[in-house]
């Protein structure tokens, strides 16, 4: 594109989870970087990404419903499908008008390649192959512009757990690593660029292993890496958290900071059972208490479904009572989706939809009622905020321990830690006053 060509306009629409979301943010900067101008999707534009998601048949409508979205809004715009549902529905995807380019998750991060060959009249305009099980690079920009955000870090794909209700593993392919020397470059780039928090993204970031490099070790690299000011790790399954992992939370010197996302599930050991999870309800219940014992106001956060085929009003009861007598300090509930493919969609018993709603509306309340318990244990204290946004007049941003706490300033205060003095719960976030510098 020379500089008298408008420059072609590109947007990404990104459903599912967050490893979705640090896969989308790679690819806006690949293709910034030969030139486009990204806009926001719902602009007009000539290239529209749409990444899509498979975890549940509302997903799977919600990528349709998107990618037919785009195509409406702009008539002669190249339409590219990536992601899960798009290596899971390779051909119905492309069999949609509009459609010019389905993209599995073995070819999506390689779309410059694939949109160069669609230029040039060659195809196949549907590559939906498995990922080879390897470990593997992520086409990382060596240069880019300023980070004004906390940023995804991806370090793993795929697993091998085979939890009877999932298709991710069919869709993302076996459990490998990212190599070791990859991530740390451009955890490296990132915080030269202005990055002061990195989130460890994954399938099952837990099971990450390289030669004889763990998720400690890149834990350990990371904090090596100066003036970045915290490590996350987004969702680890309970079977995976290393020895020591806790113990740098707990340490003040370490940048890890004292959040853990576990996922649950269900608290009945007989559903766990069937679930094919690889813990017991008492095993969950000593994690968190570890956990709570070792980090002082960590937080703890958990996925948890109900109506999965067989539960009970007995089954759901343990997952209440698990739940309220937790240190957990948030939730996210769903309820069960079947999964074509999967072995839970073989399963008799299928559980009546509106007890499973039910049952969902109980968990959210008692979800609530704990967040609200583990913020109102942080009035008058002082707490270390990194700020992301200002809406309303209120710059907001996260705790280590993942509470969002809202200040006013007049101030620019995005991708600046400062401390707060918490004063009252909000409706949607703790409040306060700024009390420190803003660095």
């Amino acid at each position: 594109m020379t500089d008298n060509t408008p420059k072609k306009r590109a947007a990404i629409h990104t459903l599912g989870c967050r490893l979705n979301q640090a896969e989308s943010g790679l690819l806006a900067e690949q293709l910034a970087g030969a030139g486009y101008e990204m806009v926001p999707f719902g602009d007009r534009a000539d290239l529209g990404v749409i990444h899509t998601c498979t975890v549940t048949r509302e997903a799977d409508a919600k990528s349709r419903q998107m990618v037919r979205q785009f195509i409406r809004a702009n008539p002669g715009a190249r339409t590219v499908v990536i992601g899960c549902y798009a290596q899971r529905e390779a051909e119905a995807l492309a069999r949609l008008e509009g459609v010019d380019l389905v993209l599995g998750n073995a070819e999506k991060m390689h779309l410059l390649r694939h949109l160069a060959a669609l230029d040039a009249g060659r195809g196949p305009h549907v590559l939906d192959a498995r990922p080879a099980r390897a470990p593997f690079t992520v086409p990382w920009p060596q240069e880019g512009p300023a980070v004004t955000r906390r940023m995804n870090l991806k370090i793993q794909d795929g697993c091998d757990f085979m939890c009877s209700f999932c298709i991710i593993p069919f869709a993302r392919g076996r459990s490998r690593p990212r190599r070791f020397d990859d991530l740390t470059a451009e955890a490296a780039s990132l915080v030269r660029r202005g990055a002061l928090e990195l989130v460890l993204t994954g399938v099952n970031v837990g099971d990450y292993a390289h030669g004889k490099r763990r998720l400690p070790d890149v834990v350990d690299a990371l904090n090596a890496l100066a003036p970045l000011r915290r490590i996350r790790i987004g969702s680890i399954e309970l079977t995976t958290i290393a020895p020591g992992l806790l113990e740098r939370m707990a340490d003040p010197a370490h940048r890890l900071v004292p959040y853990l996302h576990v996922p649950l599930q269900s608290g009945s050991d007989r559903i766990l059972q069937a679930m094919r999870r690889n813990h017991t309800r008492g095993e969950y219940l000593e994690l968190l208490g570890r956990a709570a014992a070792t980090v002082p106001d960590i937080g703890l956060g958990a996925d948890i479904m109900t109506g999965f085929p067989g539960e009970t009003e007995a089954d759901f009861e343990d997952s209440r009572r698990l739940v309220h007598e937790s240190p957990l300090s948030y939730l996210h509930v769903f309820k069960y989706s079947e999964r074509k493919g999967s072995a839970a969609s073989r399963l008799p018993d299928k559980t009546d939809p509106a007890a499973a709603s039910a049952r969902s509306v109980v968990l959210r309340a008692l979800g609530a009622e704990k967040t609200r318990a583990f913020q109102e244990r942080h009035l008058g204290r002082r707490v270390g905020v990194l700020f992301e946004d200002i809406e309303d007049g209120w710059w907001t941003g996260l705790t280590g321990n993942y509470l969002r706490v809202g200040v006013r300033c007049d101030g620019n205060l995005r991708n600046r830690i400062g401390w707060v003095s918490v004063e009252a719960v909000g409706r949607d976030f703790l409040t306060g006053t700024l009390d420190g510098p803003a660095v």
